[in-house]
């Protein structure tokens, strides 16, 4: 009796290899997982830069306008304390773009493992 189950259990096991065999994809990477990143950092990085930009051009021109419409002192130096917020923020996130970008070739050649001798 325990010799019919074991045969049984023989033959599935053989069965669920096979159909595993036959069904699996092959799935070809066409490139490796450090050059996908980049490109994703890269990608993202460049939209966040350009939305950036298009936000202060535009905050900047509410800021300007709202300092020279306003009747009132406290007011105007508000609009101008804004403006150098604005124009901070934007510096700050171009800046590590530029840094990331001057930066990332001197760590080039450091993530690579490589036999001594």
């Amino acid at each position: 009796m325990p010799t019919k189950k074991l045969f049984k259990l023989y033959l599935f096991s053989l069965t669920a290899l096979l159909l595993t065999t036959l069904f699996t994809v092959p799935a070809y990477a066409t490139e490796d997982m450090w050059t996908a990143a980049n490109r994703i950092i890269v990608d993202v990085y460049t939209h966040i830069a350009g939305i950036s930009t298009v936000l202060a051009g535009l905050m900047s021109a509410v800021a300007v306008i709202g300092a020279k419409l306003s009747n009132n002192q406290h007011k105007v130096d508000q609009a101008w304390d804004w403006l150098k917020r604005i124009w901070i923020a934007w510096a700050v996130i171009n800046g590590i773009g530029a840094f990331i970008a001057y930066i990332a070739p001197l760590f080039s050649g450091l993530a690579t493992i490589s036999p001594d001798r």
